[in-house]
């Protein structure tokens, strides 16, 4: 039985892929167990438990009825959620994301104020989701 695990909701489905599975295996040692670029749904686990999962947005609104309404807000808006990846090195990490498809948000810095030896960057994936790479 999978625990707790986050399923993400994409617009642009192909690059989300690509993304996540440049990534999650040298950050977490996901492997993929599930799904192909062409989706709608791919799944990476970590010794059999389902690490993260996504799920092509157009085909999760046509499940649940929603198609016709809007699939992101009109203007911008503070984040809602984010995906954060404990990491060993921070600022690899975050090269490695920005070289496979992430954009950067916010750069690689020491927080005390957050952890006495925490550091963190944060991303956002292909689809703009925010992601936190953090070591301490």
């Amino acid at each position: 039985m999978d625990a707790l695990y986050p399923r993400l909701l994409v617009s642009r489905f192909a690059e989300c892929f690509g993304f996540y599975r440049a990534v999650l295996p040298p950050l977490t040692g996901a492997a993929l167990a599930k799904g192909a670029p062409e989706g709608p749904y791919a799944n990476w686990d970590v010794a059999d438990q389902t690490l993260l999962a996504l799920f092509d947005r157009s085909a999760m609104a046509a499940a649940l009825g929603t198609a016709e309404l809007p699939g992101h807000p009109a203007a911008p808006a503070q984040d809602a959620a984010m995906l954060v990846l404990r990491v060993d090195d921070v600022d690899a990490a975050l090269d490695l994301c920005l070289r496979h498809g992430g954009t950067p948000a916010a750069p690689a810095a020491d927080r005390p104020e957050w952890g006495p030896t925490l550091r963190s960057a944060h991303l956002r994936d292909p689809d703009g989701r925010l992601i936190e790479l953090q070591s301490y």
